[in-house]
């Protein structure tokens, strides 16, 4: 399942959630159920019809034939996959 980053233009949070290429939030209350989280108990009083953004799309990628091997980032976030060979 592709990872997508939506940033809310009320508050300025980018959240990270999973979900079918098909579905695509629009506020800020659809995207907090779709990550799981609980606004409310962190204090955010952001209205739950703020617009919402996506920024960035990710998906998981096999290397193969002569394509280099990934280096990542180096910063330990395991942005860099092992060989799926």
């Amino acid at each position: 399942m592709p990872i997508y980053d939506y940033r809310c233009q009320a508050n300025g949070r980018v959240v990270e959630v999973n979900h079918r290429m098909g579905v695509r939030p629009k506020t800020w209350g659809e995207l907090c159920a779709m990550a799981r989280l609980n606004p409310e108990a962190d204090g955010d009083t952001t209205p739950a019809d703020a617009p919402v953004e996506r920024v960035m799309t990710a998906a998981p990628m096999r290397l193969g034939g002569s394509a280099p091997a990934a280096q990542g980032c180096g910063t330990g976030c395991a942005c860099h996959a092992p060989s799926l060979r």
